[in-house]
């Protein structure tokens, strides 16, 4: 047997022996308890090689699904099941209480675990998991009044960006009537949260405070936000519970598909190139099992190269993503927006090559700077209470997002020859300041009170 052959015998024994021995721990034992000669003889040097993480319905999922599906975490020596949750509180919940190993979360469920708001644990993510991906979706009904309210709007193909400029008018006659628009997010410290606040506070509407004890963060609200399960989000809307949302894909095309709702700008001209999903586990996690997370943020970073390598790439994990024990929706669906167009309304589908980033752009690193960006969104509608200075938003950021052991897997990738150096951003954790915004605010992260001082709707400190 030459040594080529020899080799993938080897892997290929590796593979069945974990996926087998695995499968009868799960059957008849606690996870994780294999013994540990039989580990080192299968080559395994993880401390935990049976895992369970927590996903929720979305495409943004794929980094977890791909890394499972393309053998990569196999290759670290890991047996992973992925488990579908209801909502993202029951996902948070379960990955403190250990019943998950780790999860695919909300980039703000780790920082608000951290400071407090909800339910306290230290909670951390060596791994950003994708770029922009979202969008927000009006009814069919709304969509006809803001093209009313603005004649542009009323075209085959509008131009675009569209602001909520146009909503304006009608956001204050609903408000005057007692009958204020309602809108569906999914997580009160979700990035759909505080993407569509942004878009809305841009033109001037104010989508309310989380303060004097509102939990709602409707105090002084223009419009009323409400939390909506993303896979719940196209049948809601279609009720006219509420007549708007913002939701990851593929929730936005799915309203265009049923014929029940026009996404009308999608997260990326909100802000370009902005942070998404996160892998997050508890701090005692990692601490208990760290070369188990190094393994498996190896896996997930080959995903994303996986992921953004190719266009064919990309229809493959259509597929995956399109069965029913991952997001289960129509697989023309979540190409319309995997696969570099975007649909936002029929006959209106454009070329956007960047709506779903999962390597590119530095895309999985976990940046102090994207941490602190949405502690200052935190603070804006009041989530966080008080005043704080820079520093505790910098000390905060590095106890939450962990590069260090990121770049312990990306070293480890490369010398392995499955990444490039390049691949691996020379940073210190903050980039450069950045204006892409849709009101051409500046955003730096070493200064959060300048910024969050330049906003007109919004707390100021």
């Amino acid at each position: 047997m030459n040594s080529k052959l020899s080799s993938n015998f080897r892997e290929t024994t590796r593979r069945q022996f974990l996926k087998t021995t695995a499968k009868g721990v799960l059957a008849g034992a606690a996870l994780g308890a294999l013994h540990p000669l039989a580990l080192r003889a299968a080559g395994v040097t993880v401390e935990k090689p049976v895992l369970k993480f927590g996903f929720i319905k979305l495409t943004d999922c794929a980094p977890l699904v791909i890394a499972k599906e393309n053998g990569y975490f196999d290759d670290e020596g890991l047996y992973v099941s992925l488990e579908a949750q209801a909502n993202w509180k029951i996902l948070l919940d379960r990955v403190i209480s250990g019943e998950l190993d780790g999860a695919h979360m909300l980039a703000g469920q780790p920082i608000a675990a951290t400071i407090g708001i909800g339910t306290k644990a230290n909670v951390i993510t060596p791994f950003s998991m994708d770029l922009n991906g979202n969008g927000i979706t009006v009814s069919n009904d709304l969509w006809k009044q803001m093209q009313e309210a603005d004649p542009k709007l009323n075209v085959p193909q509008p131009p675009h960006p569209i602001s909520a400029s146009a909503l304006a008018p009608i956001v204050k006659r609903n408000k005057d009537a007692g009958t204020p628009l309602k809108f569906g997010m999914v997580f009160p410290v979700s990035t759909h949260n505080y993407y569509l606040r942004y878009w809305l506070a841009a033109a001037g509407i104010s989508p309310g405070y989380y303060i004097n004890g509102d939990t709602t963060g409707t105090t002084n609200a223009d419009v009323l936000l409400s939390v909506t399960p993303p896979p719940q989000m196209p049948a809601t809307l279609a009720q006219g519970t509420i007549c708007g949302y913002c939701v990851g894909e593929p929730w936005n095309e799915q309203a265009v598909f049923k014929g029940i709702g026009v996404p009308v700008i999608t997260d990326y001209e909100i802000w370009k190139n902005n942070p998404e999903k996160v892998f997050g586990v508890t701090e005692e996690w990692a601490g208990k099992n760290p070369q188990t997370l190094i393994a498996v943020v190896k896996a997930l970073i080959r995903a994303g190269q996986w992921l953004d390598a190719s266009h064919d790439n990309r229809v493959k994990a259509c597929r995956i993503l399109s069965q029913p024990q991952y997001v289960g929706a129509d697989e023309k669906v979540i190409a319309n927006s995997m696969t570099g167009t975007f649909e936002y309304q029929k006959g209106d589908k454009r070329s956007l090559p960047d709506f779903n980033v999962f390597f590119r752009y530095d895309a999985t690193y976990p940046f102090y700077s994207d941490c602190i960006w949405f502690l200052t969104q935190m603070r804006r509608w009041g989530q966080i209470a008080e005043a704080k200075p820079d520093e505790w938003y910098a000390a905060t950021a590095k106890k939450i997002y962990r590069p260090e052991i990121y770049l312990q897997a990306a070293k480890a990738l490369i010398a392995e020859g499955k990444i490039k150096s390049t691949d691996v951003p020379e940073t210190d954790g903050f980039k450069a300041p950045d204006s892409n915004f849709i009101d051409g605010i500046t955003f730096d992260g070493r200064k959060p009170n300048d910024y969050l001082n330049q906003f007109k709707v919004g707390l100021k400190d």
